[in-house]
């Protein structure tokens, strides 16, 4: 059944309420049909700002090798027309063999036109920004006007889409309107649709397999019988995705099937912080998914706050059990950064907990004051949250102002030629990522007996990685002694050469 449109009458399909279709509360506001420019407008402003603040941490080299770098590689092999490489992950390492994202292939048109690691940014922006666009809409059609509003500027500015979005770019910005349009037409009853717009996850990334698996299963529960086959072949084919996926990945992988696994443990060394070792055995593994997925308590404060923007009415939709697989496997990790707020972890979480509220509300057939009272205090929460978190980088001084740093930065980047091979700093790498061979210094799969090496010594020390302030000045003392020569030093960057004579 569709969603209703303009002044007709909303209904619950049966699917949703057991009986037969029924009318459902009118909305508190009925939008007149044909008035939607705003929900484009909300779009394109979002985008406007996803765009500045992408841009703006990239410009202020706060971008990283891992992930930025690596997708800007894996968009250049696209836009070359063979299969993806990155020089970061290791000299011509396959990516196909580290994540299953086939799906990046489609920004090898855009690279044709603006080769420039900034377009992935500008993408991004985009793709985020449009997932709003559905969730609008569907919350005007079951809610109203002034719900949809509330609803869509919620979101976008959700937590979970700000760290996303300042945490350079990822192939999960794919899933987000894949997701909006999925689940809004489930809840619209409309679960054939639905299906259809959840397949396409499996090209995202090999573990979003497990999130069609779960729509899947909320759509046989909801859909009866008519629609149980529909259901369980949807989850079924995320099952399998995932299971195929797996082959794909350690068929390219250079260590196989074992080291495919064993690179994405977390205690081999990941780059975004601190890690646990993986052993224990199975006592260890038992912990991490018993007590271990409330423990330590910034897990219980990440849950809490995925739902707090909704007032935890999230909880009372169905569809809040699409959450699942994209939260166990965090709470279950052994890697630190998974548990919090921070990257890009949560960007999959929000558009889910926000299409469960708006069918949470049109369940219970909220409407008037009731329905306000959640509004308000949907955005009363929202902005609580907003200057904890990245978007709140938009209205401070330093980000707009000009660091002298940053132009000597790329002053001397300048100094090398396109298509050379170069090891660069951690944050350096991104901005030559779109036009040389490079690699990450100081990282040990890194190409060896690069052309050229850039390194910004003056970086500060909660930021290096891989190396420590004293592993780099040895790192560059014994580069010299073995044939490189100083181009350029500057305000901390240290520019080496094979074969160029000292300048400066």
């Amino acid at each position: 059944m569709h969603a209703p449109t303009g002044d007709a009458p909303a209904t619950l399909p049966p699917q949703q309420t057991g009986t037969a279709a029924q009318p459902a509360p009118e909305p508190a506001a009925r939008a007149r049909p044909g008035t939607t420019w705003w929900i484009w407008a909300m779009a394109a402003a979002l985008f406007l700002g996803y765009s500045i603040l992408s841009l703006s941490v990239h410009e202020r080299l706060l971008s990283r090798s891992f992930d930025l770098g690596i997708f800007v590689q894996v968009v250049r092999s696209y836009a070359a027309w063979h299969l993806p490489v990155s020089e970061v992950k290791g000299p011509d390492f396959p990516v196909l063999g580290d994540h299953f994202s086939p799906v990046l292939a489609l920004l090898a048109p855009l690279y044709w036109l603006w080769p420039s690691v900034k377009m992935l940014l500008v993408a991004q922006a985009a793709l985020v920004a449009g997932s709003m666009v559905p969730l609008a809409f569907w919350a005007r059609r079951a809610l109203g006007a002034p719900a949809a509003a509330v609803v869509g500027i919620c979101y976008g500015l959700s937590w979970g889409l700000a760290s996303g979005v300042e945490s350079d770019f990822h192939e999960w910005a794919f899933a987000l309107p894949l997701l909006t349009l999925s689940l809004t037409a489930l809840s619209a009853g409309r679960l054939r649709a639905a299906a259809a717009w959840a397949l396409p996850l499996v090209l995202v990334k090999e573990d979003m397999g497990l999130t069609v698996a779960a729509i899947g299963v909320v759509i046989a529960w909801q859909g009866g019988r008519g629609n149980r086959r529909t259901g369980l072949l949807t989850a079924a084919a995320g099952v399998l995705a995932v299971a195929l996926s797996l082959l794909v990945l350690s068929s390219f992988h250079p260590g196989g099937f074992e080291g495919y696994f064993g690179s994405h443990n977390p205690g081999s060394g990941a780059p975004a912080g601190p890690q646990d070792a993986a052993g224990g055995g199975l006592p260890a593994l038992l912990e991490r998914v018993t007590i271990g997925l409330v423990e330590p308590r910034e897990k219980v404060t990440t849950l809490i706050l995925i739902f707090a923007p909704t007032l935890f009415l999230a909880l009372r939709s169905p569809l809040a059990l699409v959450l699942v697989p994209s939260v166990l496997w965090r709470l279950a990790s052994n890697y630190p950064p998974h548990w919090g707020t921070g990257y890009h972890y949560s960007l999959l979480v929000m558009p889910i907990v926000f299409v469960a509220f708006v069918d949470a509300l049109h369940r219970r057939g909220t409407s008037g004051r009731s329905l306000y009272r959640y509004l308000a205090g949907c955005a009363g929460v929202t902005l609580l949250l907003l200057p904890h978190f990245p978007f709140w980088q938009l209205v401070k001084a330093d980000t707009w102002r000009n660091h002298p740093r940053t132009a000597v930065a790329h002053q001397v980047m300048a100094e090398i030629p396109d298509d050379a091979t170069v090891q660069a700093s951690h944050y350096l790498v991104p901005h030559l990522a779109d036009r040389t061979s490079v690699s990450l210094y100081g990282w040990g799969d890194s190409r060896p007996n690069p052309e050229w090496i850039m390194v910004d010594t003056e970086v500060a020390p909660q930021w290096r990685w891989p190396m420590s302030v004293v592993q780099e000045s040895y790192a560059l003392e014994d580069a010299r002694a073995h044939g490189y020569r100083t181009v350029v030093e500057r305000d901390g960057f240290v520019l080496l050469s094979r074969t160029a004579a000292r300048t400066g």
